[in-house]
């Protein structure tokens, strides 16, 4: 049993930090108030779940295709970024919130694209994907960010942040994005699926096999349940621990909380393309991308009204909204020509860095 375990941990070493699973749980009950070792504690949790639901997805996505693989790991991943949003929209939280939905979008679609790339390009000097998909994606953002400039803008322009206005205004509009997004799925897993087939290779490294399927799912499953219960002692530690740490507000639902709640989309993504399948990356970063703009932020409207002590509409601030169009504007351009190399994915990277350096600095 010793000898499997340890054979075990040394193919897969983040399996060992499963452990402190237990430990942040434990720790949430005894010391409630330690706001920052609970912080520090759950980011730590979910990075070996982050690897579980890495390998179970690519498992998944061995058997079903890299389009389905990747809308999977973006479905459990964002799992996670809804089950924070509601748990903040529940401590009426609508201004974290707000700024965790913006920045997941701009998170997913440049630090987890570019990551990507720069990653996949480090051993492959020119990789493939199929540009079709990766258009259909930056449609389906370039579609959120002007659902998210309507509502802000005329708040802000045309002075109309009433509730009477807003509230219905957002209502109608998640509904818009909500049919949207079902339709895209049927359009791009239905009726045109030939369109986007994988165009680059598959390596798999020796020694490594994938789940049975049913074991897969399984594993999928319990680590997002998992993942949702440590999210909640990171949500509830994360605004203290901010404080302590000298983060500003803006940074800590942009950033933080982005990076955190992706964390395990973003180890798909990166495993795949360090074996030349950058279409299941790309598919990860800008499904969840996509996800999040058109599902997530819809749904989390509605549910609001269930919820929230105030319901949440899409009154985005404008910086949020800028840097979501201007993440957008970047995708088109570099994603256009279905081909990557590890400078593309500096780009990206050096973007987001932008954003994060300017949100840091901005004060509360």
């Amino acid at each position: 049993m010793s000898l499997s375990l340890g054979r075990h941990l040394r193919r897969r070493p983040l399996d060992a930090l499963l452990v402190f699973v237990p430990v942040v749980l434990v720790a949430e009950h005894a010391k409630p108030e330690a706001h920052t070792l609970l912080f520090f504690l759950s980011v730590v949790a979910i990075v070996p779940l982050a690897s579980l639901l890495s390998h179970a997805t690519e498992s998944v996505a061995a058997k079903t295709g890299d389009a389905v693989g990747g809308l999977l790991s973006a479905t459990f991943g964002n799992l996670t970024e809804l089950v924070i949003s509601i748990t903040a929209l529940r401590a009426g939280m609508v201004d974290l919130v707000r700024a965790s939905i913006a920045g997941a979008i701009v998170t997913n679609a440049l630090f987890m694209l570019g990551g990507s790339f720069l990653v996949g390009g480090l051993r492959k000097r020119i990789q493939e994907f199929n540009p079709a998909a990766a258009r259909l994606q930056t449609a389906m953002l370039l579609l959120a960010a002007i659902a998210l400039v309507i509502p802000s803008a005329l708040v802000q322009v045309d002075r109309l942040n009433v509730p009477s206005f807003t509230g219905p205004l957002s209502v109608g509009i998640s509904c818009v994005l909500l049919a949207t997004y079902a339709l895209g799925l049927l359009f791009s897993l239905g009726t045109h699926r030939e369109l986007f087939a994988s165009a680059g290779g598959h390596d798999h490294e020796e020694g490594e096999s994938p789940w049975p399927l049913p074991f897969a799912l399984a594993a999928l499953v319990g680590a997002t349940v998992l993942v949702a219960f440590v999210s909640e002692v990171f949500v509830g530690s994360v605004q203290g621990a901010a404080s302590s740490l000298g983060m500003s507000k803006a940074f800590v639902g942009f950033v933080v909380v982005s990076l955190v709640s992706g964390a395990a989309e973003m180890t798909t993504a990166f495993a795949a393309a360090r074996k030349d399948r950058l279409d299941l990356s790309v598919g990860v970063a800008l499904g969840s991308s996509a996800q999040i703009a058109l599902f997530v932020a819809p749904v989390l409207v509605l549910a609001s009204y269930a919820f929230a002590p105030t319901p949440m509409d899409l009154t985005f601030t404008g910086g949020q909204v800028l840097l979501v169009l201007l993440s957008t504007i970047t995708l088109t351009t570099v994603v256009s020509t279905g081909r990557s190399a590890w400078f593309f994915g500096v780009q990206l990277l050096a973007v987001y860095a932008v954003f994060a350096v300017t949100l840091f600095l901005i004060p509360d």
